[in-house]
């Protein structure tokens, strides 16, 4: 037998399907909300890492600035301490050159005559002195010019003179000496 259910029965809608459209609106959406996030999270990891790096950098930077300013002092101490060395050198070098001017002066100076001043400015020398004869200046001035050290001879002044009544020639020379 057959039944029949004559009662009124509420019928469930089908929905309706969701148009490809929205599904794939939706789909993308999420797709670019998650690399995006991706993206942010990569970023900004490389951001602090890079933040990271550049304070690495400054703390370098001013540990070589040290290093150079230690060296630039260095250099300084290094050069003045040359220049001194340089200095005491030239003092030893011309150390001697006095003593073997007056000695050499001494050896060459004949009888009769004899020296008031000398003066020496570099290597220019200048002698004031007096003579009991015009040849004994002469004789003076030649040996100088025989000597292996002096250069330059010159008889700036010869001239007759008294001194306490005795008749001499006072003369002034010029010359350099060779270093």
């Amino acid at each position: 037998m057959i039944k029949v259910n004559l009662l009124p029965v509420k019928r469930r809608k089908k929905p309706k399907p969701i148009p490809a459209f929205v599904v794939t609106m939706i789909v993308v959406t999420i797709s670019v909300g998650i690399i995006m996030a991706y993206l942010v999270f990569f970023f900004n990891s490389r951001l602090e890492a890079k933040k990271v790096q550049y304070k690495d950098n400054e703390k370098k930077i001013a540990e070589i600035k040290e290093k150079i300013k230690a060296v630039e002092n260095f250099e300084q101490v290094n050069k003045l301490f040359q220049q001194r060395t340089s200095i005491i050198e030239q003092l030893r070098k011309n150390q001697s050159i006095p003593v073997k001017l007056l000695d050499e002066i001494s050896k060459l100076l004949p009888n009769g005559v004899w020296l008031q001043t000398m003066t020496m400015s570099g290597e220019n020398i200048t002698i004031d002195g007096y003579a009991f004869a015009n040849s004994d200046v002469v004789s003076y001035v030649d040996n100088l010019k025989n000597s292996k050290i002096f250069t330059e001879i010159y008889l700036q002044e010869s001239k007759s003179s008294t001194i306490e009544k005795i008749p001499v020639y006072m003369f002034k020379l010029t010359f350099k000496m060779k270093v």
